[in-house]
């Protein structure tokens, strides 16, 4: 099999491993739970093969496109949580359950996102450079939308701790190795070979990934039936008005295709492997229904990933030409 026909098939491999994990997680669930400490090293492993294929020259300039950059602090920091706000008016949450929804919706993903980004035919590039931006501004802001969406206490919680931990692991190592391995391809056939090698990993270890966070968490889901069904209509009416938000953002800001693809990713897939850690440190008697809570919208946006990245290209940013596919990250 070809690396061409490998990538073709990668959404049904992604179905396949999905619902594997989800059988191995309902049926083998002390299996599927050890399986948890696999994620960080499998999601480093994913990110290090995606940031190896990109031509990281180009970076400087896609961290010059203010139009974009502008774009998606807008559609990440205002719209979001206008569409958050008014979505938990109209399913009104306990506060435990309220707290796991605002800390997953209201934080943008900084991490797989950029993967997505990519299988979606949009501009990684673009998205790789915005990952510090995002960062620092939810470290910022969330404990103010905490405050506003379920009260002062709430706030409290915030740590910034989890958030630089898991940048540094998943973004700042595995990018600095994929320079290097950038540096040393140019300098050596080695390297060379090992690089080629490398763009054969994203669509196993994505699908890896996939199973992983499915056969460990998805015991968390059924713990908490009730509560899941009562947040499903909250994850699901997000993730389909958000993509058609953003993309209509993208327009109003004149962003070229792949610039606009990056920009739904991005307003869609949010951080709940990061905010994880900080709903299991809240008091015993919430941490588990904010973690079930968090786990239940990583499943659905798992789900609504595989339909965005056939999806996103095809419809919401359909190219004219095949020349418009892949503009220079800085127009």
């Amino acid at each position: 099999m070809t690396r061409e026909a490998l990538e073709r098939q990668q959404i049904w491999i992604y179905l396949l491993l999905l619902v594997l994990g989800i059988f191995i997680g309902t049926f083998a669930p002390a299996g599927g739970a050890t399986l948890d400490i696999l994620l960080s090293p499998l999601l480093a492993i994913l990110l290090y093969s995606m940031f190896v294929q990109i031509p990281f020259i180009h970076i400087r300039k896609s961290m010059g496109n203010a139009i974009f950059m502008t774009a998606l602090l807008l559609v990440n920091f205002v719209i979001v949580p206008l569409v958050v706000g008014l979505l938990i008016l109209l399913f009104p949450q306990p506060t435990p359950v309220l707290i796991g929804i605002c800390l997953v919706l209201l934080t943008p993903c900084i991490d797989y996102v950029i993967v997505f980004t990519g299988l979606g035919r949009g501009n990684e590039q673009l998205m790789l450079a915005a990952t510090p931006l995002l960062l620092i501004v939810q470290l910022i802001l969330l404990p103010f939308y905490l405050r506003l969406f379920v009260g002062t206490s709430a706030a409290k919680i915030m740590q910034a701790g989890p958030f630089i931990s898991t940048f540094i692991m998943l973004i700042l190592i595995p990018l600095l190795l994929a320079i290097i391995t950038q540096l040393w391809a140019k300098r050596r056939p080695t390297g060379s070979r090992w690089q080629q090698l490398t763009a054969w990993l994203p669509v196993p270890m994505m699908g890896l990934v996939l199973l992983v966070i499915t056969a460990s968490q998805i015991h968390r889901v059924y713990e908490d039936m009730e509560i899941v069904i009562g947040v499903l209509p909250i994850y699901v009416l997000f993730a389909l008005l958000m993509p058609v938000i953003a993309s209509l953002v993208a327009r109003i800001f004149r962003l070229d295709l792949g610039a606009g693809r990056a920009l739904i990713f991005s307003s869609s897939t949010r951080n709940s492997l990061v905010v994880l850690p900080l709903a299991l440190a809240l008091p015993p008697s919430w941490a588990l229904t904010a973690a079930a809570v968090i786990v239940t919208q990583t499943m659905i946006e798992l789900i609504a990933e595989l339909i965005y990245i056939r999806v996103v290209p095809s419809l919401l940013m359909r190219s004219q030409t095949a020349e418009k596919e892949r503009l220079p990250a800085g127009n």
